[in-house]
């Protein structure tokens, strides 16, 4: 079989080795899957629930080495990945607490006796996870995903191996049914043969978009249910009337946390042309106050980015943009050094630039100016995203009327974009369909039935 590694991006070191499974075993993952499926879908909501209560405690019991596998798999500084780890325990901890009134009957009224829609599982879903949030993206998904009734096949990351297999450890640490949740080690390419299988039900998917056309397309063929969370080029928007200080010093968390590979991370800073000398002041101090280097050490804030093709593509990507006239202010190369290191950035722009329609996954922050507070939110809409972005004014009716303006899924007024289990998280245009987390997320994945009696 084709091996694959596990890789430390701070080090470049090989941690360890790994096969990508067949097809065909795979299928009998599915096959196991499904079989649970039928008892699981038969356990009454509360029953569920308390199952995802002793998963909170089996994250909380080892959250100290799963934060440590974040940060040498992929990078995230320590206090991040342990912060990730305890983000974990408050969904499921959520869809314990809410599970049975979310997935509870609706009475309807009509001419007939009685009436109502259910919400009933739907079979075997599969989850293509991404490797920038190894354990809260599966966790999100798989919280109201299994509380909902379904089971659940996860194809994680390949650059993420020891935290797939961590995540499964602790499903059987909690004592879940054995085929509830299962991981699988799946090459790209071979995902579409489980997608099209008969027993599975509906594929969640968090990735780029390219990737989730395939994904998508797949599914589409087979007529098969799919939500997907992909790219974004989310506006962090500082009108006339914004705080510049606050502004400034929370802009540099929204763009450069998790070293700035986030789908909904800040990207694009459309900033009104009468502030803008002050705010590129302002958040240039901010970024000289960035602290690169070992993941593991507690007073990093940037560490490397997750893998080497990562930091190839981000150079490209701004040289690209160089050519086009955008301008560097700040850092803008790789730092010589062990590991995929590379240089907080900040880079100004014009609207015409790739930055400016492309998504950027690193460590680069892009200042663009804009003449009027409303050509900031022409400018914000004018790629094809749609995923998250914020707001930046003291104006709170102000900033609440651009905030239903912007074309996304999640919008914030003077803080950043950032999923909470209570919202629901997902994007319009070309970054997602569905959504999840909240009322809205647990009931994805179910048969919404409409049940007539006479």
């Amino acid at each position: 079989m084709k091996k694959f590694y596990s890789i430390n991006p701070t080090t470049e070191e090989k941690l360890e080795e790994f096969e990508y499974s067949s097809v065909a075993l795979a299928k009998e993952k599915v096959a196991k899957a499904h079989a649970a499926f039928l008892l699981w879908r038969k356990c009454d909501v509360k029953e569920r629930s308390s199952y995802l209560s002793k998963l909170t405690g089996a994250i909380r019991k080892g959250s100290r080495k799963y934060a440590r596998l974040a940060t040498i798999e992929m990078g995230k500084p320590i206090n991040q990945a342990i912060s990730e780890i305890e983000k974990c325990t408050l969904a499921c901890e959520y869809h314990a607490q809410n599970a049975e009134r979310f997935l509870e009957d609706e009475k309807i009224e009509t001419e007939s006796k009685k009436s109502y829609v259910a919400y009933e599982p739907m079979g075997v879903i599969l989850g293509i996870m991404p490797w920038n949030f190894p354990f809260w993206q599966v966790f999100r998904f798989a919280a109201a995903t299994l509380a909902a009734g379904n089971t659940i096949i996860v194809k994680h990351a390949s650059n993420v191996p020891q935290c797939a297999l961590a995540i499964e450890e602790i499903f059987r640490e909690a004592g879940f049914p054995a085929g509830v949740y299962q991981n699988v080690f799946l090459e790209g390419k071979d995902a579409s043969a489980l997608i099209a299988d008969p027993r599975i039900s509906g594929v969640s998917m968090t990735g780029s978009t390219s990737a989730g056309a395939k994904v998508a397309q797949t599914a589409g063929e087979n007529i098969k249910k799919a939500v997907f969370e992909l790219g974004g080029s989310d506006a962090f928007i500082v009108t006339k009337d914004a705080d510049l200080e606050k502004a400034a010093r929370i802009g540099i968390t929204a763009r450069f946390q998790n070293n700035g590979q986030s789908c909904i991370a800040a990207k694009r800073f459309l900033v009104h042309e009468s502030i803008a000398e002050e705010f590129k002041k302002q958040f240039s101090e901010e970024i000289l106050k960035l602290r690169v280097g070992d993941p593991l050490f507690e007073k990093t804030d940037v560490g490397p980015l997750a893998r080497s093709d990562l930091r190839i593509d981000l150079e490209d990507q701004l040289a690209r943009a160089t050519a086009q006239g955008a301008k560097i202010l700040w850092g803008g190369k790789k730092i010589e050094r062990k590991g995929f290191f590379f240089e907080p950035t900040i880079v100004e722009s014009t609207k015409k630039t790739i930055l400016a329609n492309e998504e950027t996954f690193g460590p680069l922050a892009t200042i663009i100016v804009g003449k009027t507070d409303e050509e900031l939110i022409s400018i914000a809409n004018s790629t094809q995203y749609g995923l998250g972005g914020s707001i930046w004014c003291k104006d709170l009716k102000v900033a609440e009327k651009y905030a239903r303006e912007l074309q996304c899924g999640m919008a914030s007024v003077n803080t950043i974009v950032k999923t909470d289990p209570r919202l629901p998280c997902g994007g319009t245009k070309t970054s997602g369909l569905g959504r999840e987390l909240g009322s809205f997320g647990i009931r994805e994945f179910t048969n919404i039935k409409a049940v007539v009696i006479n």
